[in-house]
C-alpha cells in the first residue's frame, strides 16, 4: 500500500511561508522514501544477508523508521501550527501547572529542550510514569519513548 501526503493549507503567522514550504518538501521527501523502501524491502529484502552489522536489509529498516516517522512528526507538526499570539488553552495550562508548577515553568523547561534538540522538541505524554515530559529527538527515530503520546511537536532541525 503506497503512503500518500496530507495537504496542509499555510495558515500560520509562527514560520515563514518559505519555512513552511521547505518542511511541506521535506515531508513530501519522507513519502516517497518510506514508499521506495516498502517497495525495496518486498521486492529485494535480501534476507539471506541481514545482520546486525550492516548490509542491504538493515540499512532499508534503519530508512524505514527514520521516514516514517518524519511523515508522522511533521504531519504532527502541521497539525500544531497555530497563531503565536493564541494564548495557551485550559488543557495546557492545567498540563503545564500539574506536571511543571506553573506554565512559566513549562515554558522555561520547553524553551531549553527545544534549544538543545538538533532535531524535535516534543511535550508528550508518557503512559509508563503516568507523567508529561518534554523529549528531546535529535534525528526522527532515536530518543522517542514508545509509549508516549505527543501533545506538542517542534521541529527544531532548520532552526537551530
Amino acid at each position: 500500500m503506497e503512503v500518500t501526503a496530507m495537504q496542509f493549507p499555510y495558515k500560520t503567522s509562527v514560520v515563514s511561508r518559505k519555512q513552511f514550504d521547505d518542511h511541506i518538501t521535506l515531508y513530501n521527501g519522507y513519502i516517497n522514501m518510506t514508499n521506495l523502501t516498502d517497495k525495496t524491502l518486498a521486492t529485494q529484502p535480501e534476507y539471506s544477508t541481514a545482520n546486525a552489522s550492516g548490509g542491504h536489509y538493515r540499512g532499508w529498516k534503519k530508512s524505514e523508521t527514520y521516514a516514517i516517522n518524519g511523515i508522522i512528526l511533521h504531519e504532527l507538526y502541521f497539525q500544531n501550527l497555530g497563531s503565536e499570539t493564541a494564548p495557551p488553552g485550559q488543557k495546557m495550562q492545567r498540563l503545564a501547572e500539574k506536571y511543571y508548577g506553573s506554565m512559566d515553568k513549562w515554558k522555561q523547561d520547553f524553551t531549553a529542550c527545544a534549544t538543545s534538540a538538533r532535531g524535535w522538541c516534543i511535550l508528550a505524554y508518557e503512559q509508563r510514569t503516568a507523567s508529561c515530559r518534554n523529549i528531546l529527538l535529535d534525528v526522527h527515530d532515536e530518543g522517542q519513548i514508545a509509549t508516549a503520546f505527543p501533545i506538542i511537536i517542534l521541529d527544531m532541525y532548520e532552526n537551530t
